[in-house]
């Protein structure tokens, strides 16, 4: 006997598959629609390179010029895309030129450039060579370095760096005959968070990531105890115990004179050995890390390279992640060949940034207290400008420029527009911050505690609505706070690397479809491998309706400037064959989704492989008291009866090419499943039936596409169940 079968809308994965009757427990790449479930539309890179480092950072704008913009922020670089080409917009923080500075060694690809004074470049930073005039006794030529970016390999010294090339060196070794132009790169930050324990965040040999360093400025004895003297003190804390690293050598200190000595120096910290150290040594800050095989005191976070990135008018405004803020004047002559430039009176380091609306203040999130100084940087304090005017800062009887801080909470983590204000989380409290003139320009309120966001960039705005994820559950506030019912919870966080929040997580809206996405590590990644989605369109207070997945983006943007949303993947293999020389950061991809049926990169097309899985039913169909069919309710069963499945008609709304149908049978909940003996069937548009031969107590089904240019759209089928008794 023919019987349809038919599905509530989503996920659930909250319980098993045997007690999920009339439900589906699993999927990839695939949203419902109106209830029905159907394959997600396709994407296509654009433009024809790859960007240097992961995507932290995305913002689309229209300027006065009607020009389309995309910024684009990677932990290395900032690039603006239009009319399909990037261009590199990244500040930069120094300019040196230099003469005969370069140095080869016969069968290494290693290049050594020697600076006459301390550098401040770190390993990793992104230099641009231009304005190379020659060099001799070499196989490489002028035109391999000059108009070109390079990753730093090492840093010998305060006064020397390495660069990798592509090849080795052939000749005796070079000497540069000529000038070279040194443009250094302002650091972001690394590609991935990393969370660790005790020594295990630092490197041998005194070098620890993520940390401010300087040089010293005169040469110390192994005996010395004070005239410990930095080049450059303005990113070192100064209340408190702190401590350096030179060398081998820890060194505390309480204090930083205006000439840059240290002050209450204290040698050989943690065991470490007092030793002689020469001028222009490197000194890297430690005051948030122990030594070498000393006991930490608790865990600590490395975050990663982020951007926040609005526009002000038609200036893109571009924070680096506690760092400076930058502007770029997309409306400007010849602004794709120009750069972005420190924002003049602007603090110098912020954890967040937006633009307030219709207001216009330009507002920093956990910033200085003192403008320029980074050591008052307060993870909890908000910074506004006054109205209109991006450089003042200052708050004045006839301005509107102001400061605020925060009460609930250890940090802030991030900043949305709301319809009527600007939303504003700490790791544990939603506030609102309000404009209402002067004097006070903004009023702030605490509107939700214990609903903290997880990352910078784990919340959107929709309708009046943000949803956004905490390290215990997902949220929705639109006047009120709600936890927002989830069937996919456990399997969320029961599987995510989420130690003290996490800045890889991702939000993303695409408004086409109702859908908010939130791209995740699972525990066992550094990098973002998972994707899961709330449909806001379909979902009810009874059927909240969920999707999971292996979609990996790091950034999203909606489609409101280009019409499709836009998205970055990151792949984290090392490259050197692109845009910047010597790369050991991976690459990501700019993509437009919704387009197609297939993944389109590189010039090549591959298939996205879309499936969903459904719970089990068996053969005791429960029926109406007039004898009707129930719906969903007709896939409850006791399974009592072995059931024979001998044929299935199958219907889709839409179809493109071949869909796989699979019944998938077994006896018990614990047993393996085991497709039908004449499976798995592939379904064109013109198949009528299938017949099966299924035997088991209990069927589930699975619906997929194997190859490029499928796509579909689930109609409802019908299964010919008939009883085959109890054994």
């Amino acid at each position: 006997m023919l019987q349809k079968i038919g599905f509530q809308p989503g996920i659930n994965k909250q319980i098993t598959d045997t007690g999920a009757e009339g439900q589906w427990t699993d999927c990839d790449n695939v949203r419902f629609r109106y209830g029905i479930p159907e394959k997600i539309g396709g994407w296509k890179q654009l433009g024809d390179d790859s960007l240097t480092g992961a995507g932290r950072g995305l913002h689309h704008f229209v300027n006065s010029l009607a020009r389309k913009y995309a910024i684009i922020g990677t932990n290395r670089i900032l690039y603006a895309y239009s009319g399909g080409v990037f261009y590199d917009i990244h500040p930069i923080k120094s300019t040196t030129t230099l003469t005969s500075a370069f140095s080869t060694t016969n069968g290494s690809d290693e290049v050594t450039i020697t600076f006459s004074g301390a550098h401040n470049i770190s390993a990793q930073d992104i230099i641009l060579l231009d304005n190379f005039s020659s060099i001799t006794n070499s196989n490489f030529a002028a035109a391999d370095f000059n108009d070109k970016k390079f990753m730093v390999t090492t840093v010998p010294s305060s006064t020397t760096l390495t660069i990798t090339m592509p090849s080795n060196e052939s000749g005796s070794g070079a000497t540069t005959s000529g000038g070279v132009r040194v443009q250094h790169y302002y650091p972001v930050g690394p590609a991935v968070q990393a969370k660790g324990f005790g020594w295990s965040l630092g490197s041998w040999g005194g070098e620890v990531a993520g940390e401010p360093t300087t040089t010293l400025q005169n040469g110390i004895t192994d005996t010395a105890t004070t005239g410990i003297i930095l080049v450059d003190s303005s990113q070192f804390p100064t209340a408190g115990t702190n401590f350096i690293i030179i060398g081998s050598e820890e060194i505390s200190y309480t204090g930083i004179a205006a000439t840059g000595e240290l002050t209450g120096v204290t040698r050989e910290v943690a065991g470490t050995t007092k030793a002689a150290h020469s001028g222009g040594a490197t000194i890297t800050s430690s005051t948030n890390y122990v030594a070498w095989g000393e006991a930490a005191s608790g865990d600590l976070v490395l975050e990663p390279g982020m951007w926040s990135l609005d526009n002000f008018g038609d200036k893109a405004i571009c924070l680096i992640h506690d760092s400076a803020v930058f502007e770029w004047n997309s409306a400007a002559t010849d602004a794709t060949s120009n750069r972005a430039t420190i924002i003049t009176g602007a603090p110098t380091a912020s954890r967040h940034m937006l633009v307030s609306t219709p207001d216009r203040h330009l507002v920093f999130f956990g910033t200085e207290t003192t403008i320029g100084d980074t050591s008052t940087q307060d993870d909890m304090f908000v910074r506004f400008s006054d109205q209109e005017d991006i450089n003042t800062y200052t708050p004045t009887a006839t301005n509107t420029a102001g400061t605020q801080r925060l009460a609930d909470g250890s940090q802030i983590r991030g900043a949305i527009r709301g319809r009527d204000s600007i939303l504003v989380w700490t790791d544990t409290a939603l506030f609102t911050q309000r404009f209402v003139g002067q004097p006070l320009t903004f009023a702030f309120s605490q509107v939700g505690t214990n609903c903290g966001l997880v990352g910078q960039n784990a919340c959107v705005e929709v309708d009046g609505s943000a949803y956004w994820m905490s390290e215990n559950g997902f949220f929705r506030y639109a006047g009120k706070l709600e936890s927002l019912p989830c069937l996919v919870e456990d399997h969320v966080y029961n599987d995510i690397n989420l130690e003290s929040g996490n800045q890889m997580v991702s939000a993303g809206l695409n408004n086409l479809f109702g859908e908010v996405m939130w791209f995740y590590p699972t525990s066992s990644s550094s990098v973002v491998n998972r994707q899961v989605t709330y449909n806001y369109f379909d979902s009810s207070p009874q059927r909240p309706v969920w999707t999971v997945g292996t979609l990996a983006r790091t950034m999203w943007q909606d489609s409101a400037v280009f019409g499709s949303p836009h998205a970055t993947e990151y792949d984290a293999a090392t490259d050197t064959s692109f845009d910047v020389v010597g790369n050991t950061e991976g690459r990501t991809t700019y993509y437009q989704h919704e387009t197609g049926t297939d993944q389109v990169k590189g010039g090549a097309t591959t298939a996205i492989l879309a499936n969903i899985s459904s719970g089990d039913f068996d053969i005791s169909q429960r029926r109406s008291a007039l004898g009707q069919s129930t719906g969903a309710a007709d896939l409850r069963g006791d399974g009592e009866f072995i059931m024979k499945v001998r044929r299935f008609i199958p219907d889709f709304i839409s179809q493109t090419g071949a869909t796989r149908v699979t019944l998938n049978l077994r006896n018990f909940p614990n047993d393996a499943r085991a497709s039908s003996s004449l499976g798995p069937f592939d379904i064109t548009s013109s198949t009528q039936k299938v017949d099966t031969r299924a035997r088991g107590r209990a069927v589930s089904l699975k619906i997929e596409n194997t190859s490029t240019n499928q796509s579909w759209r689930l109609g409802t089928f019908r299964l010919d169940i008939q009883p085959d008794g109890r054994r």
